[in-house]
């Protein structure tokens, strides 16, 4: 078996969910290869990828400014055909990502399993690991086609810089893009109202519950989170209340996160949530109810009103910073 892992970058910095990825094949693959596709300049962004494992990068120029999924299929093909070595194909989830591997799926008439937390091989052969009954079991999947393609859900692993920081071979990659990749156009990029940092990103995250009490409850958590240099994120029982936006929603119908610190304000710990944010590196919970399900796996459980214990907390921090 042969790992190629398709990286996503972003304003000339790789996605840390596809460095995740990368970091997870690297450890299984020595030899893993990483793809890039943007503008003529992806040295750097390959050079980088070398520190996180990847033995070969292969660049391709995009035929677009604006990344679509198009020039991508068209590349992951025509290495996949050119090359007999890569026969399994890794994504970090996100929106690009699930469209060009469904497109590539097709393209080489690949099985295709998704939503996956974790891959390790047996008897040479890769099984991945997909939650399943609501994240309450783990099941093992395989594929049955001699292409496999894998989409990995976001923040399942920690992208880790390779203890050998190895130069990479780059390779350079000139592909005839298709007639009807051409055909598409991007008429605009525009952010949405409610966009903030990105929660993927985040090394700091402070969310809110039904806790909280109300829309105006979640003022508290950005100001905790300014003070922290963090980010915000809610739970689904919040979002669905209408207090905060539902591109700040983590759980399993949310997003999967995995900051270095996460601090849950007013929330209970839901299974559902949890699935969402349990590989954080260090768990902070605030709750007035002593046997809330979220301090069961907390690293410091704090018991009491969050409106009492936050702004003392905010104005802890600020003096500090002072």
């Amino acid at each position: 078996m042969s790992l190629l892992v398709l990286l996503e970058h972003h304003e000339h910095a790789l996605s840390p969910g596809s460095l995740g990825v990368l970091t997870r094949a690297a450890a299984l693959d020595p030899d893993v290869a990483a793809v890039l596709v943007g503008d003529d300049d992806l040295a750097p962004l390959a050079r980088e990828a070398g520190r996180y494992g990847a033995a070969t990068v292969v660049t391709a120029v995009d035929a677009y400014a604006s990344p679509l999924p198009g020039p991508r299929i068209d590349v992951l093909e025509a290495l996949v055909r050119r090359s007999s070595d890569f026969d399994t194909v890794l994504f970090s989830n996100s929106v690009l990502a699930a469209d060009v591997a469904a497109g590539l799926a097709a393209r080489l008439d690949a099985g295709i399993n998704w939503d996956l937390v974790d891959l390790e091989l047996r008897d040479g052969q890769p099984v991945g690991k997909q939650p399943m009954l609501q994240d309450s079991v783990l099941a093992e999947v395989g594929w049955r086609s001699p292409h496999r393609i894998a989409l990995f859900r976001a923040g399942s692993f920690e992208a880790v810089p390779s203890a050998s920081e190895r130069e990479p071979a780059i390779e350079s990659l000139t592909v005839p893009f298709a007639e009807h990749t051409l055909a598409a156009r991007v008429v605009g990029r525009a952010l949405r109202a409610d966009e903030g940092p990105s929660l993927a990103d985040a090394d700091v995250i402070v969310a809110g519950g039904i806790g909280l009490g109300s829309a105006e409850g979640f003022e508290l958590a950005e100001e905790l989170a300014a003070a922290l240099g963090g980010t915000v994120g809610a739970t689904r029982a919040a979002v669905y209340k209408g207090w905060y936006p539902a591109s700040a929603q983590i759980g399993q119908t949310g997003k999967t996160v995995s900051p270095k610190v996460y601090v849950a304000l007013g929330i209970s710990g839901a299974v559902q949530h949890k699935v969402g944010m349990q590989t954080s590196k260090t768990i902070v919970a605030i709750n007035k109810d002593p046997h809330a399900p979220i301090f069961e796996f907390s690293d410091l459980a704090v018991v009491g009103d969050v409106h009492t214990i936050v702004p003392e907390l905010v104005e802890l921090l600020r003096k500090h910073a002072g």
